[in-house]
């Protein structure tokens, strides 16, 4: 906003500057009268003249300028041989004697005058509209920035989680600094390193440790900065990035969000020959062209390697293809001692059972947790950083913060409860579900409430009655609210959307479907671009899309009545739940623990002479244990299963 409100303030700056310019009576042409030598001498004698100046013309003829007595200028011409002298001085006319012509050079540089400064104007407000102040005339230079190694630089110490990266990256500083050791064995120095991953895992971080450790020219620049407004300035940019590299070689160039110019070509709307295909062309005939003796290494990161065009993944340019993923256990408690470096932790602050809480977490999600513990701790005016802070941090991260301000009536606060507790008495009680770690029906973010489970262990793997747990689960708050309150509310929307989706996975994706069979039917919905997604069509016939939509309708439906009959042999255990999160708001793990121990004991008591005790579920679920269930699983973030205010839910999985 304030560059657009400084472009059009330098445009009506220039506008005025002209036109007092072309108002200022320096650069006008003045009215010149030409008098007769009659009128010159009538007008003598009627003293109508103030001043004059006689200059001498070509040959023999003279001429007088002056001014008139109304202030307007006149010229009159007479010949050499008469003389006006003697009558300018008897009618006490002022005049300059004047006899050197004014210079050619000089009247063209007053004539140009105005057009010079106009264009110096234009040439300063196009300069100006050009962004982060480059030259008017360097559209085609690159915007690279070269590695400092002075005051905060990073290296591969200040980097965790992701050991693998380090240790290929490791291999390409070696080979930059020691060449003939790969050489003597034939091995040529690799062209390209791609990074990809998700958001967060640390990609750009790692390419600064390697500006950190290298001992050659880094060059770094995203890749939206190649392509602008003008035709062919990417390309250009392209060619000058690569020629300063070359220029320094043995250099390293990192290109972050390569995805901005290296886009598969020929997928949209517009053609096949638009200025981002330009400056792919050009990035591909510099990483793998016809000069082949170049040592400049190209590190790019994305998030997206599944758009990027073949051509530029294939070996020879891209040789390297480095998946920076979301770190283990091992690797979480790595990052978190780095990002602890610094901060005052008081002694309830253990690392590991951070890591063992934040499964699924990005190295810039740790990395958050800490700073919003830091502030949490500072606005409580504490010298050190609690395990409180730290735990309230997480949740601030899953679900957003408290919103201790939002009234909310009894009513509504009595069907959150339920909601939730249904969630959390299914969590517990199915087999194959992760374990409570926390249930709230407190405001956070958009969420009205929410329950938080931790799975055990990192798990790479899902099996199909973990999957059709997970859906009974997400099913388990409408299914309260049905018991209950004989009414359903919009509060289980996203619980809605997400148990459908994971169903359509099962049926369409994994072939875990009886009717389907093995068989993948997955469509292009994740499809990026314009063009291909209007194209596509179904790998498959209506019936079979029919048979699909039946067989997601039925697993929902198992799922939903196999929610119903459990909450239903538990409705003393759910109302308790529900009535304990009403008074209590927030319930930890071994609250629910101990509230469902007390439900047995008492149902023990009221079996009293029976000598039986009830199989129900809530009787197996308490001594549910806490040792690692299942087979390995993907791994995936901690679930939060949250209703929001406006009948969507948060939830992160």
């Amino acid at each position: 906003m304030k560059r657009s409100f400084k472009n059009i303030a330098l445009l009506i700056l220039l506008i005025v500057v002209m036109f007092l310019i072309f108002r200022n009576p320096l650069f006008m042409s003045p009215q010149v009268t030409e008098l007769s030598m009659n009128e010159f001498m009538t007008k003598i004698n009627n003293n109508e003249i103030n001043t004059a100046e006689p200059l001498t013309i070509k040959g023999e003829d003279k001429l007088i300028e002056g001014k008139l007595a109304n202030g307007s200028s006149f010229k009159v011409s007479y010949l050499d041989n008469y003389d006006l002298t003697e009558v300018l001085l008897a009618k006490n006319i002022p005049f300059i004697v004047n006899n050197q012509k004014q210079s050619i050079w000089v009247q063209l540089l007053l004539s140009a005058l105005p057009f010079l400064i106009m264009f110096g104007l234009i040439f300063f407000m196009m300069n100006q509209l050009q962004g982060g102040g480059s030259k008017v005339m360097q559209f085609g230079k690159s915007r690279a920035r070269v590695s400092n190694k002075g005051k905060g630089r990073v290296t591969f110490k200040d980097v965790a989680g992701v050991d693998e990266a380090i240790e290929e990256l490791r291999e390409i500083e070696e080979f930059l600094e020691n060449p003939s050791k790969f050489k003597t064995m034939g091995a040529k120095i690799p062209k390209g390193v791609l990074l990809y991953g998700p958001p967060g895992t640390g990609k750009t971080l790692l390419a600064r440790a390697v500006a950190g450790e290298a001992g050659v020219p880094f060059f770094s620049i995203s890749g939206s900065e190649f392509v602008e407004m003008f035709v062919g300035v990417g390309a250009s940019r392209v060619r000058d990035l690569f020629g300063q590299a070359k220029a320094s070689q043995p250099s390293i160039i990192f290109m972050d969000e390569i995805d901005a110019v290296g886009r598969h070509r020929g997928a949209g709307l517009g053609g096949g020959h638009d200025e981002r295909e330009q400056t792919l062309n050009q990035l591909l005939v510099e990483m793998d062209g016809f000069d082949q003796e170049i040592t400049v290494i190209l590190i790019a990161a994305t998030n997206r390697p599944d758009i990027l065009d073949p051509a530029l993944l294939r070996p020879g340019r891209f040789d390297r293809q480095i998946a920076v993923d979301r770190p283990d256990l091992i690797g979480r408690e790595q990052i978190l001692e780095i990002h602890a470096r610094g901060k005052p932790l008081d002694k309830d602050v253990n690392l590991k059972t951070i890591a063992k809480q934040t499964p699924g977490f990005t190295g810039a999600d740790l990395a958050n947790i800490f700073n919003e513990a830091s502030l949490l701790a500072a606005r409580h005016n504490k010298k050190k950083i609690s395990m409180f802070e730290v735990e309230d941090a997480i949740e601030r991260v899953i679900a957003g913060p408290e919103k201790k301000t939002r009234v909310i009536s009894e009513e509504e606060k009595k069907i959150i409860a339920f909601h939730e507790a249904g969630h959390a008495l299914l969590s517990h009680i199915l087999p194959n579900t992760d374990p409570i770690h926390k249930i709230s029906i407190i405001s956070r973010g958009r969420a009205l409430g929410y329950v938080i489970t931790l799975p055990e262990e990192d798990r790479f793997l899902k099996s199909k009655k973990e999957l059709l747990d997970n859906i009974t689960q997400l099913l388990g708050g409408r299914v309260s609210e049905e018991m209950n309150f004989d009414d359903i509310t919009s509060g289980a929307q996203n619980d809605l959307d997400r148990a459908t989706k994971l169903a359509r996975k099962m049926v369409t994706e994994f072939g875990m479907s009886n009717k389907i069979g093995p068989v993948t039917y997955k469509t292009d919905d994740e499809e990026v671009f314009l063009g291909k997604e209007i194209i596509s069509r179904p790998h498959y016939s209506e019936e079979v899309a029919s048979e699909i939509d039946r067989e997601i309708n039925n697993i929902i439906s198992d799922c939903y009545q196999k929610a119903k009959q459990i909450l239903e042999e538990n409705a003393e255990a759910l109302k308790s739940l529900a009535a304990t999160l009403i008074e209590k708001e927030t319930l930890s793990r071994e609250q629910v623990m101990d509230m469902l121990f007390s439900v047995k004991s008492q149902k023990k008591a009221k079996n009293n002479g029976n000598g039986s005790d009830e199989d129900t579920a809530v009787s197996r679920a308490a001594g549910k244990s806490t040792a690692k269930k299942g087979s390995a699983r993907k791994l995936t973030r901690t679930k939060v299963t949250a209703d929001s205010e406006d009948g969507s839910k948060t939830g992160m999985s």
